[in-house]
């Protein structure tokens, strides 16, 4: 063999060993999937290398997907688009251009990311607020919340709070012709953990007349305190989000403090004074059999004060909504929560849904055994998954359905 050749042969080793992921058995298109978390992993390992050069922070690098991923307010013979404020908070607006004889249904839709990254010009996002639009025949209200680690919570919860609780208006709901009994808020990831606190929020506000009908948790990120649930250990080097970068979320939703994040990744970041919040994601009480597998729950391992009187954040039920006492999740709304099986959020989702039953909110648990995290954003080309457009037709069917 000539060297060309064994140059050759040892490159395509090297593409194929660094391009292979393992993937569940029940997932379908695995090599697709594969080339796609390559993709991932590849900007993650620039941004890790950049980061250690001191050339640009972890999530500066992540938002080059957000930026290519860009598109246009660009109306179409469907859905008028325009990019606006709401309160000085931007958002896109989608209005179906069907005429009606009647008022309109609204979503309130908040894009996943982390808190760090992503956007509702992205282009699966804008995709998606269109085929809602359009099949629904609804006004569509993405919004367009700052990010970290430029802003840190509560910034993006107050940012998403802001454009809901002005749209709830009367006044405003008339200028576009939206009926006030008609309206939900929906999200992913990062998007539906700030859908599930604002809904919590709203509860207690007597200035909002206005009641959402509906609430939709796609995959939502729900709880900071146990950061070792049985779906973190099952998926902690799944696609498309390991457990690393969802502790890295987390903590830089919070600070820029690696402190933090150290000890998230160790799991011993809760203060024992806030031990009594555990009762309120104990996986063993919450989460169903199969779900626990060979799984054994273990007492928490309590973490430093300093770090809970530094960063109060991540035990405000604004950032974690399980976090909540059983009467604060009395008078929600008819909820709908997505669940994908390999996914590190998966046991989120799943305990609010035992947490919502238990105290008799309708919950319409949706759960995807070969789905992974992020399953509605693989909807345009070429990252698009069968798996993407079955996920977001149920979804949009549920919303047709309940709204």
């Amino acid at each position: 063999m000539g060297t060309k050749s064994l140059c050759l042969l040892l490159a395509s080793v090297l593409v194929a060993y660094y391009v292979y992921t393992p993937i569940p058995e029940n997932i379908e298109e695995r090599w697709k999937l594969m080339l796609i978390n390559a993709g991932f992993r590849t900007v993650a390992h620039v941004a890790e290398f950049a980061e250690w050069l001191g050339l640009m922070h972890y999530m500066e690098v992540l938002m080059m997907i957000t930026s290519i991923e860009y598109t246009a307010p660009i109306s179409d013979e469907n859905v008028t688009v325009t990019d606006t404020k709401f309160n000085n908070v931007p958002a896109r607006l989608y209005i179906p251009r069907k005429q009606s004889s009647g008022l309109k249904r609204a979503v309130i839709y908040i894009h996943g990311g982390g808190w760090c990254v992503g956007g509702s010009a992205m282009e699966p996002y804008d995709l998606l607020s269109r085929w809602t639009a359009n099949k629904l025949n609804a006004v569509v209200i993405s919004v367009e919340y700052r990010l970290a680690p430029m802003y840190h919570f509560p910034v993006q919860f107050e940012d998403v709070y802001t454009v809901v609780k002005f749209f709830l208006q009367n006044s405003v709901l008339a200028q576009y012709g939206v009926d006030p009994n008609r309206i939900c808020i929906s999200g992913d990831s990062a998007g539906g953990n700030l859908a599930a606190a604002v809904a919590q929020q709203l509860l207690d506000d007597l200035e909002v007349k206005v009641k959402l009908k509906i609430q939709a948790l796609l995959y939502p990120a729900l709880q900071t305190l146990d950061l070792d649930l049985p779906s973190y250990k099952d998926n902690e080097n799944k696609p498309i989000l390991p457990k690393s970068l969802m502790v890295r979320f987390w903590s830089e939703y919070f600070t820029t403090d690696v402190s933090l994040q150290e000890a998230m990744a160790s799991n011993s970041h809760v203060p024992a004074e806030s031990s009594h919040l555990f009762r309120f994601v104990n996986w063993s009480n919450l989460l169903p059999e199969k779900f626990k597998k060979d799984h054994v729950y273990a007492s928490p391992i309590y973490g430093s004060s300093r770090l809970g009187k530094k960063y109060p954040g991540f035990l405000d039920p604004r950032a974690a909504p399980l976090l909540v006492d059983d009467t604060k999740l009395l008078g929600l709304p008819v909820t709908y929560v997505l669940t994908c099986q390999h996914d590190v959020l998966r046991d989120d989702g799943i305990m609010y849904v035992s947490r919502l039953r238990e105290v008799g909110i309708e919950v319409i648990h949706d759960h995807i055994e070969d789905a992974i995290h992020g399953a509605l954003m693989f909807i345009t080309s070429p990252t698009d998954l069968a798996l993407g457009h079955r996920a977001a037709n149920k979804y949009i069917e549920w919303l047709n359905i309940n709204l």
